[in-house]
């Protein structure tokens, strides 16, 4: 079993595993408003867009295909699966969160281990409740809150884009 797929349940400043000793001394991509201004933007053009499992985009994606077109616009290489953007990217505590942080969870047919991606578009640190947008398989490219009882069962945690 992969260290992605061993999780166990956890609180809400936690999250499932921990890679910090993959990334020993690496500092994270430094957001700045521009670029989230830009990610938003991409990402809020593709609203409404379809889901297709597998699909990379622009016209229909799957989560990972969106999270990684939405980032290789702005020239950035996130990795193409949700596990492996999980896995290459800065782990972030949930306090910490920011927008345009990728966020993970569960799903359905990843069992406890990552399924499911979505970018961070806003965080209330006093409630630590936050907004992303991601593919669904129902209702394609949307905008969810973790407080929705399907995500908040789910979570699993956050990685910053280094």
């Amino acid at each position: 079993m992969s260290e992605v797929e061993d999780v166990y349940e956890v609180g809400a400043d936690e999250e499932i595993d921990n890679f910090d000793f993959l990334y020993d001394g690496k500092e994270s991509f430094k957001y700045d408003g521009t670029m989230i201004d830009n990610l938003m933007n991409e990402a809020y053009k593709h609203l409404g867009a379809r889901y297709r499992l597998g699909s990379k985009g622009p016209n229909t994606f799957d989560c990972s295909g969106f999270t990684s077109y939405v980032y290789r616009q702005s020239n950035m290489n996130i990795g193409n699966s949700s596990r492996d953007q999980y896995a290459r990217n800065i782990p972030v505590k949930r306090s910490e969160m920011q927008p345009g942080d990728l966020v993970f969870f569960t799903s359905p047919r990843s069992g406890r281990g990552v399924g499911h991606v979505g970018i961070v578009i806003d965080y209330n640190p006093v409630t630590q409740v936050f907004t992303f947008i991601h593919a669904s398989t129902k209702d394609g490219v949307k905008v969810s809150k973790s407080t929705d009882g399907y995500y908040s069962r789910r979570f699993v945690g956050v990685r910053r884009v280094q």
